[in-house]
């Protein structure tokens, strides 16, 4: 069960734009991410840093806050993120989701992401 304080720092890191680096900082080492149910889970902590850091590198900025309260229930925590990318080609994207975490000990094992799909193909420029 993780402590609020470390729940904290994750999301200050997060919300830092240091996504790539909560997840070396924060994840277990069998880690796993799945995007709604749509796609298999990515699996390994490697993984899962790789991945976030090719999303970053097509971004010319992000911006990301947690909206409160973050939920935690023993192992299970909940955060609801939105997200504001400009990425390099010009685009814009405002996503919303809702994290589902399940953490062993200070640790994120398991993570699922809920969002609208239609998010990913709406530009706002």
């Amino acid at each position: 069960m993780p402590s609020r304080e470390t729940v904290e720092a994750f999301v200050a890191m997060v919300e830092s734009n240091q996504h790539d680096l909560a997840i070396e900082h924060f994840y277990t080492e069998d880690a796993s991410m799945q995007e709604n149910l749509t796609e298999p889970p990515r699996r390994g902590r490697d993984t899962l840093v790789a991945h976030e850091r090719a999303v970053l590198a097509r971004a010319k900025t992000v911006r990301t806050e947690c909206i409160r309260p973050v939920l935690i229930d023993g192992d299970t925590v909940v955060v609801h993120w939105v997200f504001h990318f400009e990425f390099k080609d010009g685009s814009r994207r405002r996503i919303e989701e809702l994290a589902h975490q399940t953490w062993q000990g200070e640790k994120v094992w398991r993570e699922r992401f809920y969002y609208d799909p239609a998010q990913m193909k709406t530009n706002l420029a």
